[in-house]
């Protein structure tokens, strides 16, 4: 009696043969030439034998001071990009002082509240010599005031600096939470940034369209790539019925995806959102190679990081690594081994950021484009996710596009499925975390953790109150009253918002002014 032939699949539920051949594989993404349309096997010709990936490393907790610290120490040891978290009432739009605030303050990120804060933060960093990307949604229009306001006082020419705001809002909606406003206002917000910048600030990354946070929820790696590039599909036809040409401002739009441990569905994942995105810009009337290339940045995956035998997670995120990069990231972020526990250490987040410098350095993997095309197996896994996802844009673009499909819950419910799918196929040992379900060890581990200072609330309370003393409180209130006029008008709002972080304005007085026209969303 012959054994039922053992059926694998990828996380995705994607089937995986025992062998591929060439009659397996439909595209031609093998025949390629690496920089040119579709981009399946990279958006340079000469990728990383020209430039290795940007290395970055996402920091930022406590105080300003102390993210600038850690922000210093990093650039010592070889970092090429500061990436930026804030604490979640930045991240909602309330101060330091708000009632909202209590108890959050420089958790998980930097409290920023106002220009003297974004000050100290880059303090001894010329603006102009380093790309900065700032993880912030809602209030993105508000913390990239304060960057441009901090470069005009440096002396920076702004059509010189670079960097990357999120300012991804639907994702906000879909999967992470750290809304303000519904999404009509917000995705005015979001073309503002496009329109001004694409004038005054034409080196910046005007939006970050993050699957990190979808994936980081539950989704799926095809849910992600779809539900991603969906919201990006979003972006771009909000942007050009306000009139914008789609040759100019897609230019500056990036994507923030995640890279989990099954190597090859992952470095699939990222050649199919490369050739999906160039047809999906194509369609919509870009002719400019530049605007139909899909620039990614990526982090290692924070939901696969486990407390259990935490030393495990450094073989992780090596893995997830070698994903991101021979999938053909921009830039990457590795993360601490410890994170799982706390905010990374600087032992910790030093041996991320070797990781990628080994990878880089002796690995062999700068030394050619894209090594894995040719591969039956992943030139057909990069079909077959292409196939999947884009019957999920499919079906959304029915519903009307993202934005619809996000108010009538479709991503939401889609994403929550997959979460608890993936949480039982664990809990039946059906899929296999080692030191978790697995090759589990009894002996306890001591791992140093990060310790925030418990005054630090307290400190940026006192600081606010005397930032708010030293002020023109009239000129203030004008500025206020200016943002809340203009928002009922079609202006661009951000000149305003420029103005008032000039003027002394905090994050959280903009953002209220803002709420008491527009309201905020519920879910």
């Amino acid at each position: 009696m012959n054994m039922a032939e053992k059926i694998v699949l990828t996380d995705s539920g994607i089937e995986i043969r025992k062998l591929y051949t060439k009659a397996d594989t439909v595209s031609k993404g093998e025949e390629e030439i690496p920089g040119t349309f579709p981009y399946t096997r990279g958006v340079h010709a000469g990728m990383y034998r020209d430039k290795p990936w940007t290395m970055r490393q996402y920091a930022g907790f406590s105080t300003a001071e102390e993210s600038n610290a850690r922000y210093h120490f990093l650039l010592k040891n070889g970092v090429t990009g500061l990436s930026v978290a804030f604490d979640l009432p930045t991240q909602i739009g309330y101060d330091s002082d708000d009632k909202m605030a209590r108890g959050e303050v420089g958790k998980v990120g930097v409290a920023i509240d106002s220009i003297e804060d974004m000050e100290r933060l880059f303090k001894g960093i010329h603006l102009e010599e380093v790309s900065t990307s700032m993880t912030i949604n809602a209030s993105g229009f508000i913390l990239l005031a304060f960057y441009i306001a901090l470069a005009k006082r440096q002396g920076a020419d702004i059509k010189k600096i670079s960097g990357t705001i999120q300012n991804d809002i639907l994702k906000e909606y879909a999967a992470r939470g750290t809304y303000i406003y519904p999404p009509k206002p917000s995705m005015r917000l979001i073309t503002d940034i496009f329109e001004y910048c694409s004038k005054e600030v034409p080196k910046w990354n005007t939006i970050s369209i993050s699957g990190y946070h979808i994936r980081e929820a539950g989704s799926t790696a095809v849910q992600e790539l779809a539900f991603t590039l969906a919201n990006g599909k979003a972006y771009l036809q909000a942007a050009m019925e306000k009139g914008l040409d789609i040759n100019v401002f897609a230019k500056r739009l990036s994507f923030f995806f995640n890279a989990h441990n099954h190597l090859f569905e992952e470095v699939a994942k990222f050649r199919a959102a490369r050739r999906m995105w160039a047809n999906i810009t194509s369609e919509l009337g870009a002719t400019h190679p530049d605007a139909q290339k899909l620039r990614f940045h990526t982090q290692t995956g924070g939901s696969t990081l486990t407390a259990q035998q935490p030393m495990n997670n450094i073989v992780r995120v090596a893995v997830q690594t070698l994903a991101a990069t021979l999938g053909g990231t921009q830039s990457l972020h590795t993360n601490g081994y410890d994170e799982a526990l706390s905010l990374p250490t600087e032992q910790a987040a030093s041996l991320a950021l070797r990781t990628q410098q080994i990878i880089a350095e002796e690995s062999g993997i700068c030394d050619t484009v894209d090594p894995f095309a040719g591969s039956y197996f992943i030139e057909s896994l990069t079909d077959e996710m292409e196939k999947e996802a884009s019957a999920l844009i499919a079906k959304i673009d029915v519903m009307g596009g993202a934005v619809s499909a996000i108010e009538e819950g479709f991503l939401q419910e889609q994403i929550a499925s997959a979460s608890y799918q993936y949480q039982m196929a664990i809990e039946r040992n059906e899929k296999i975390i080692v030191g978790v379900n697995k090759y589990i060890s009894q002996e306890i581990t001591s791992t140093p953790l990060l310790k925030l200072d418990e005054t630090v609330e307290m400190q940026q309370i006192e600081r606010l109150a005397a930032f708010k003393q030293k002020r023109d409180q009239v000129q203030v209130q004008q500025k206020l009253s200016v943002i809340k006029e203009k928002s009922a008008t079609s202006d661009n709002l951000m000149p305003y918002v420029i103005d008032a972080v000039e003027a002394h304005c905090t994050l959280g007085e903009i953002a209220h002014a803002l709420r008491e026209v527009w309201g905020e969303y519920k879910a």
